[in-house]
């Protein structure tokens, strides 16, 4: 006999009730399991019991900053997240999809909605991961480069070292696992829709260069492919 899958679990961390309720009833009626936490605090004190295919996150919690939330989620978790607030400000909008969050919902917003962008969230974590914390696990070497992704450290070949932002670790990895071919932006955001994120992708592409590029402007390592997306022009070896 076949076994039912079991259903996702979602925390919804949101300090308002009503909209806390109302999210939950929502994901509950599409069978979504989901728990509420009103603070940062108690969030993380659940995340230490269990952690959840999903995290829909506001940002103006009462007891710490969301961005901080989300940073210190980012460090630990790589499961989904989907941030739900009042910040309607493009400055917020991006800087959250560059720490790190797979999407943004801004109130008040259709359940339909907040419906299908966790959906398609899901899709891109098949089971929730904890990022390994195995010091021998693989290393990418480039260049002259090295990439630590357990840390995001990234060294340079003189031996500087810089620590990246989960969300520019999380496009070097994707780079480095296809060298030498050209990744569309659909690609290198790994399967979500960019009509909206356009300029996020380029953005961390910019960031990107300039930590490798003297002159950023004629990238020889991160090469842009006019019309078809990016190439990362180097030999890849895993250690």
């Amino acid at each position: 006999m076949a076994q039912t899958r079991k259903p996702e679990l979602i925390y919804v961390v949101e300090d308002e009730a009503a909209i806390a309720r109302l999210i939950a009833d929502t994901l509950e009626k599409f069978s979504f399991r989901t728990e509420l936490f009103r603070t940062a605090e108690a969030f993380f004190h659940g995340l230490r019991h269990q952690v959840p295919e999903l995290v829909v996150l506001d940002l103006g919690l009462p007891d710490m900053d969301g961005m901080a939330v989300l940073q210190q989620l980012r460090r630990k978790h790589t499961c989904g997240l989907l941030v739900v607030t009042g910040r309607a400000d493009t400055h917020d909008r991006v800087m959250g999809l560059e720490l790190g969050a797979d999407d943004y919902v801004v109130k008040p917003f259709e359940p339909r909605e907040l419906i299908a962008r966790v959906r398609s969230i899901l899709r891109r974590y098949p089971g929730q991961i904890t990022l390994p914390a195995d010091p021998a696990q693989r290393i990418a070497e480039f260049a002259g480069w090295r990439f630590e992704p357990g840390s995001n450290t990234l060294t340079s070949p003189g031996g500087q070292q810089e620590t990246l932002s989960t969300a520019e670790a999380q496009l070097l990895g994707v780079l480095l696992a296809h060298p030498n071919h050209i990744l569309t932006r659909e690609q290198l955001l790994e399967g979500r829709d960019v009509s909206a994120l356009d300029r996020s992708i380029d953005l961390r592409i910019s960031r990107l260069r300039r930590r490798f590029e003297e002159n950023p402007q004629h990238a020889k390592l991160i090469k842009t492919v006019y019309g078809a997306g990016y190439l990362l022009a180097a030999t890849v070896v895993w250690t």
